[in-house]
């Protein structure tokens, strides 16, 4: 576990902060589905493969980022906020 964490944290602030949006689509495409016209199993299936991959995606970016990453974007945030 420990190899992973320090593999993924040789990534950039810029990967982790694209990866951790592409959680969202995943998020979306999770719970739309459930509109389709397809067997209830069908629908399960993709809900799990989906929200699987939306969590993944959400803990892989804020891996990446890291606690001072984290920091870095909410002082970024603050600076845009007041000069508003």
């Amino acid at each position: 576990m420990n190899r992973i964490k320090t593999f993924l944290s040789t990534f950039s602030v810029r990967t982790g902060i694209i990866i951790l949006l592409c959680c969202i689509p995943c998020y979306i495409l999770s719970f739309a589905q459930m509109s389709l016209p397809i067997s209830t199993t069908a629908k399960g299936i993709l809900w799990v493969l989906l929200f699987g991959l939306a969590k993944a995606t959400q803990y892989t970016g804020l891996t990446i980022l890291g606690v001072e990453g984290i920091r870095r974007l909410k002082a970024r945030f603050k600076r845009s906020n007041q000069g508003a």
